[in-house]
């Protein structure tokens, strides 16, 4: 009887500890704005960042361990799906508050320099359509579509930003291959502690003549690039896919905000003379080529007629240009208040 009834004790205090256990778990989402922290997630990677005070952690959900700045790796069971949502322990959130406690002795993330790669050129033209505007027939290039924002939008980003390096991939009609210039974006020199974005500007055709609208593109999360500098962990090479997976993942998040910044920048700007078509996630060469966050802007359809004649006005490519620069602008803003979210 006594073995019975210690039995029963201990199975209820077992049954306890592990309803607890299960009760202990919270929605991150909700938790983690109540303690002000910064939530990101990307469904598409199961991965997850935390951000407050300028620190970091990140995970993927039901690992074993997450990372702290991008630099230690702390064994603690990281938030996990269930039922749909992202729930984390209590343990876990405390622990993260902690972390966000202690004092940075590193100086605070920046934008260093931003690179303007107007697409085609030279040679190579991209797209084209003759239209008639204003009673005459008018050969609209896509070369020069590009050159022109981007030499607009160099000039706004160094009017706003005399601290930061702004550079162009090209500033004349000058061919480049697509190596030669993701070549020139990974080749800028950056302090320890500088970020460096990328924004290649191009131009939409379709045969569908009634194709129009303006798009962001980001490199897809299914693609996989190595981002990371092997050498750099040379002493434990066991860390280099794990920080290179987290790397590429904190990268996609940054070009998915950058993406939607510079959306909503044109939108604000062209009001109703053309039509946001939304982000999109591609291959494209410059964007997985390139060890940055990086965006590629459609700018509109030169194949449609209207719009067309809007590609072909000064004016209306100043509205463009000054879109992006306000995306940038806010992205670049979010970006140091937070005291960056990328690791170097």
């Amino acid at each position: 009887m006594k073995f019975k009834r210690v039995f029963f004790i201990l199975t209820a205090i077992f049954s306890f500890s592990f309803i607890y256990a299960a009760e202990s778990k919270v929605d991150l989402v909700s938790a983690s704005a109540k303690r002000g922290m910064t939530f990101y997630y990307d469904p598409f990677t199961y991965s997850g960042m935390l951000e407050k005070n300028g620190h970091r952690i990140s995970f993927r959900t039901g690992d074993s361990f997450v990372l702290q700045d991008y630099r230690t790796i702390l064994n603690e069971a990281a938030p996990e799906i269930e039922n749909g949502k992202i729930v984390a322990s209590n343990q876990f959130l405390n622990s993260a508050e902690n972390f966000f406690k202690t004092e940075s002795d590193e100086n605070p993330y920046r934008i260093g320099a931003i690179l303007i790669d107007p697409g085609h050129g030279g040679k190579d033209p991209g797209a084209s359509k003759v239209h008639k505007i204003n009673g005459k027939n008018v050969n609209v290039v896509e070369k020069d579509i590009n050159l022109s924002v981007g030499l607009k939008l160099r000039d706004y980003l160094k009017k706003a930003y005399p601290d930061k390096n702004i550079f162009m991939t090209r500033t004349t009609d000058k061919f480049l291959s697509l190596a030669q210039r993701t070549e020139i974006a990974n080749s800028v020199k950056l302090k320890a502690n500088e970020a460096i974005l990328y924004v290649s500007v191009h131009v939409n055709s379709n045969m569908d003549p009634k194709a129009s609208g303006f798009e962001v593109w980001y490199l897809s999360p299914g693609y996989r690039r190595q981002v990371l500098n092997a050498k750099d962990y040379a002493e434990d090479k066991t860390l280099v896919p794990i920080l290179n997976s987290m790397m590429e993942e904190e990268y996609t998040t940054e070009s998915i905000l950058i993406a939607k910044f510079i959306l909503d920048g044109i939108s604000a700007q062209v009001g109703s003379l053309s039509t946001a078509r939304g982000i999109k996630a591609e291959e494209w060469f410059v964007c997985r080529n390139s060890n940055m966050p990086s965006v590629l802007v459609e700018v509109g359809f030169l194949s449609n007629a209207k719009e067309g004649a809007l590609l072909n006005d000064d004016k209306y490519l100043q509205k463009i240009a000054f879109g992006i620069y306000n995306g940038l602008q806010a992205f670049v803003t979010h970006f140091e208040r937070s005291r960056g979210f990328t690791g170097k």
